[in-house]
């Protein structure tokens, strides 16, 4: 029977597969999983802008987006995280466990959606997009062109489930301090990056207080962009994503 631990590994080495694939892949491969990463967070930023600018919920809504949406690379912390896999089932709460491997299954759904919304990009033939427009249209004939309607909605719920199980563990008496006291053994133990995710989750969620509205809207939000992505007239959908791609670049 597996333990959570092994669920955690097995959900990585996932990701960690994808990954490596990404990285044995040509120029134009590449350039297209940046590209459809590109898309998704700026609609991210646009869809967000209230609470990324909100001084109570600013915390949590960069925690989603560095963590979850982001283009970052991911590697460290997550080889941290395979590496103390069975420490952190037999020191940790089992909900700061549970939050892990919620952690390893978002990142291995989003890793193996993206990729397929990558090898369609790169199918399309022409230049790469250069205006809103063009980017939107691309992104969401790929988007239909891949499907996988029950995986995008188990990736939302999965999602969720993160947000609603780090709502709970922060609320574990005397966890925060437990962290602080972890900085300089972690440091030296060489898990600085995972020690820092965690702080940073722990520290968003506390700070935004009750998290209910917050989380009812990302739920309801997603939801309506997933639906529309499957469902909406397609110049309409297109002209919207289009919208959202200009005010939503950064800077």
């Amino acid at each position: 029977m597996n333990t959570p631990a092994d669920t955690l590994r097995h959900h990585l080495a996932e990701v960690d597969r994808l990954r490596e694939a990404a990285w044995a892949a040509s120029a134009p491969l590449q350039a297209a999983l940046a590209a459809v990463r590109g898309v998704q967070v700026q609609r991210f930023h646009f869809t967000y802008a209230d609470f990324l600018a909100s001084p109570r919920h600013g915390q949590a809504a960069r925690f989603f987006l560095n963590e979850l949406y982001g283009s970052h690379d991911y590697r460290q912390r997550d080889a941290q995280f395979a590496r103390i896999a069975g420490a952190i089932e037999r020191l940790f709460p089992a909900k700061v466990m549970a939050l892990a491997v919620q952690l390893a299954e978002v990142h291995a759904l989003t890793e193996t959606l993206d990729w397929q919304l990558a090898q369609a990009w790169s199918a399309v033939p022409g230049p790469t997009p250069c205006s809103p427009e063009e980017t939107a249209n691309r992104y969401l004939t790929c988007w239909r062109q891949v499907g996988r309607p029950t995986d995008r909605e188990r990736q939302l719920q999965a999602v969720m489930a993160l947000g609603w199980q780090l709502a709970e563990v922060v609320r574990i008496p005397g966890l925060r301090m437990a962290l602080r006291l972890m900085r300089k053994p972690a440091h030296a133990a060489g898990l600085s990056v995972l020690q820092e995710v965690l702080e940073n989750g722990f520290d968003a969620f506390t700070s935004m207080g009750q998290p209910d509205g917050f989380l009812h809207e990302v739920h309801t939000r997603e939801s309506d962009w997933i639906g529309s992505f499957f469902d909406a007239d397609l110049p309409a959908i297109t002209q919207r994503l289009a919208l959202t791609l200009n005010l939503g670049k950064k800077g």
